[in-house]
């Protein structure tokens, strides 16, 4: 009989002993310790505009900041998903904090087509109100007048009045639909302005911005004083450089950008970089400070809304040194924004979030091997309706878009709402013709979708079908009559000097972001199983202690110990 040699079965008596005793040895304090769900006095909830899942694994490693202190110390899924289909900024603002899908919102798109009007209306407009920063009722006016649904913020304020919500964003859809109906104060950026917001008929315009005075004045003042200038602030970045050739121009991807040559020129580069976002923090943690944001009885609400990765991401790609130098720098001013917290008397639950990813601009994923492409919006559009004209013999176009060619509105002759009869032989018509494009994945009849039953309960996010995800786009009276979910990696949109890069799709590299909880001296997990954008708001409304409309459509995740809330 095969028998080990002494020395060998002697180690081998001995490694037994010690699994033994392992075994049998109690577990470790810190495995059996209980992890206690927070119970903060301040919560912050951040939103990265077009923070794909992707962009976060990318750079994972190499966040060492605020964003790396998130990812290390704080409960972490990385696959969070907006569970829409029309995965743009209005309408994934819009899911945050709610709890609900768009087709209850109501924001549906950045910008949809108002059939009774016969004309196109931003997803927030409110014409009875003016902007703060232009009383003479110039710029976009917005409130949150068009969201449909309440916000956690909301929810809050109804069971404790004492509660403080404040929003600050680069964008005025990412402030609004994340602060909701009744927050005391919501700004976004001018960027030569500084922070502003909207007045309603009666109420006073400096009034409205006393709480930004001081820090508008004072970024005014430093702007003129030390004008922001980009450069590398990590030369690993430069290693991205590269030539590229979109829309028939060509350009090199590298900083510093070409200098722009003109007033208009020179604020737009501005805001779109990562000064944008350097500012919003600051201007958060201003408010956080002069109000006192965690330091008494009641639980009060920060809403961060970072709207540069999208800027960029749209004017260079997501790939590139661009975006490499922005979201390092980003980590690196997320942390002293972070550090600041530490200020606050009470607990700080922070959240992060994005309201939807975003792919690479199509010539640098096809030099990659993706079979990527463009869908130029404007030709698609004409020769759509050509083609159905000359079927349906019409002497007008039939169809029109408002935010994009993924939500076509049937119109009558008169631009505005058609017959029922029209409308049917329309929308048969066009989706016929749809069917037969290579670039299209499948169009959809609204009504169908309108109607059609929920997946199961539990149906796990990335595993919900396409159509599934059109129909929680489709809010009835603003969404178009044919919804068009386009093959993957398609961009629709031409190429432009400002404009190279896009989302908005039904695929996972629009729709999969991550999610991330963190509280001081809490727990750092890995929860790889995909959660929705839709359960942060019912997780925050249970570790509080509010109560939740009865319709969400998400569910409490435990921060705490074991599976419940």
């Amino acid at each position: 009989m095969f028998s080990l040699p002494k020395t060998v079965a002697r180690k081998a008596a001995a490694l037994a002993a010690l699994t033994a005793a392992l075994l049998a040895a109690p577990l470790a304090p810190a495995l059996a310790a209980p992890v206690a769900a927070p119970k903060p006095k301040l919560v912050v909830v951040i939103s990265i505009d077009q923070f794909s899942a992707s962009l976060f694994e990318q750079y994972r490693a190499d966040f060492h900041g605020g964003l790396g202190r998130l990812a290390r110390q704080g409960t972490v899924y990385p696959s969070g998903y907006q569970s829409h289909g029309m995965t743009e900024t209005c309408p994934g603002h819009s899911t945050l904090l709610t709890g609900k899908y768009p087709n209850k919102t109501g924001v549906v798109a950045n910008d949809f087509y108002d059939l009774a009007t016969g004309k196109k209306t931003y997803c927030l407009d409110d014409p009875s109100v003016t902007l703060a920063n232009d009383p003479s009722g110039g710029g976009r006016l917005v409130s949150p007048k068009l969201l449909m649904a309440t916000t956690y913020g909301d929810w809050l304020k109804a069971v404790s009045p004492a509660s403080k919500v404040y929003a600050v964003s680069g964008k005025d859809r990412g402030a609004i639909n994340m602060a909701g109906h009744q927050a005391d104060g919501v700004f976004w950026l001018e960027t030569r302005f500084g922070m502003t917001t909207w007045v309603e008929p009666g109420q006073d315009a400096k009034a409205r911005l006393a709480p930004v005075a001081a820090f508008n004045a004072k970024l005014v003042a430093d702007q003129k004083k030390k004008p922001f200038v980009w450069t590398y602030a990590d030369k690993r970045c430069k290693a991205l450089e590269s030539d590229y050739v979109t829309g028939g121009r060509a350009w090199r991807a590298a900083l510093p950008r070409p200098a722009a040559t003109d007033e208009a020129g020179v604020t737009n580069d501005l805001s779109i970089s990562p000064y944008t976002d350097r500012v919003t923090l600051e201007a958060a943690q201003a408010l956080r400070e002069e109000f006192k944001l965690g330091d008494g009885e009641a639980t009060d609400v920060l809403t961060i809304s970072l709207s540069a990765t999208d800027f960029i991401g749209h004017r260079y790609g997501a790939k590139g040194p661009e975006m490499c130098d922005h979201l390092l720098r980003l980590d690196d001013r997320l942390g002293a924004f972070l550090d600041g917290l530490g200020k606050v008397k009470g607990q700080v639950l922070v959240v992060l979030a994005a309201d939807h990813g975003g792919s690479d601009f199509p010539e640098r994923l096809a030099q990659q091997g993706y079979d990527a492409g463009r869908v130029p919006s404007i030709p698609w559009m004409k020769a759509l309706n050509a083609q159905v004209r000359d079927e349906l013999k019409l002497d007008y176009d039939p169809l029109v878009q408002a935010g994009g060619i993924e939500s076509l509105y049937v119109v009558g002759a008169d631009g505005k709402t058609p017959t029922a009869l029209d409308r049917a032989r329309v929308v048969a018509a066009a989706l016929a013709i749809l069917a037969k494009r290579p670039e299209v994945y499948e169009a959809y009849d609204a009504n169908t979708l309108l109607t059609a039953a929920a997946p199961p309960k539990g149906t796990p996010p990335d595993e919900i079908s396409v159509a599934e995800r059109m129909r929680r786009s489709a809010y009835p009276g603003r969404v178009g009559d044919i919804l068009v979910a386009f093959k993957p990696y398609q961009t629709l949109a031409a190429a432009g000097a400002t404009y190279v890069a896009s989302h908005g799709s039904p695929w996972d590299y629009d729709r999969r972001v991550p999610i991330l909880f963190w509280w001081k001296g809490g727990p750092a997990r890995e929860r790889v199983l995909p959660i929705e954008t839709v359960d942060i708001a019912p997780t925050l409304a249970a570790v509080t202690g509010v109560p939740a409309p009865a319709d969400v459509d998400g569910r409490c995740l435990p921060l705490g110990a074991g599976p419940g809330c």
